[in-house]
């Protein structure tokens, strides 16, 4: 695919993501309650931030990072991506975080997945898309099921935040099942 263009959702705007966005992005990963159900990961400078988003390869068929925001007011809220694409097979991943706490909760979530599905289906022409969530991040899970994701599988102990082991829930959305 060409040009990557910003999508429009009701209440967001997916967009690529720059150097511009680094410090949001630091903060995000460095707050406990954004991360509360992500993998957990190692402390990253501000600088490491802001060269993992200058230089990693632009967007692409197999591996595309938007930044998620509101369109009311321009503000980024969060990032979404489609990631692990291959044409023959028509599927990817996707995965979200909202890290401004502020527009959780408003349906902001929803939108960005509704559109991002919406992009891979119709601009990538996309089979399925997959997603996995920590058996406990029922706000997400909710989410998930509300625009068709249905529950496949359950990967045991597939998650290790804070020490503690959890279990992760395998989603699957396939073409024509976007609600």
């Amino acid at each position: 695919m060409g040009v990557f263009l910003n999508v429009l959702g009701e209440l967001v705007e997916l967009r690529a993501m720059g150097a511009g966005d680094a410090e949001s992005l630091w903060r995000w990963n460095h707050d406990p309650e954004v991360m509360r159900f992500m993998v957990e990961g190692y402390p990253q400078t501000p600088e490491t931030v802001t060269k993992f988003l200058t230089e990693r390869p632009r967007n692409t068929y197999g591996d595309t990072l938007f930044g998620v925001e509101s369109r009311k007011d321009g503000v980024l809220i969060g990032l979404i991506s489609l990631h692990g694409a291959e044409p023959e097979t028509g599927i990817a991943e996707l995965d979200i975080y909202l890290g401004e706490k502020d527009y959780w909760g408003q349906g902001y979530a929803t939108d960005a997945m509704r559109t991002a599905c919406r992009y891979g289906f119709d601009r990538m022409r996309l089979h399925r898309i997959w997603l996995t969530v920590v058996v406990g991040n029922e706000a997400a899970h909710h989410i998930y099921q509300k625009i068709g994701f249905v529950d496949e599988g359950c990967l045991r102990q597939a998650s290790r935040r804070d020490g503690q082991w959890r279990d992760v829930h395998l989603m699957g959305l396939l073409d024509g099942e976007l609600r």
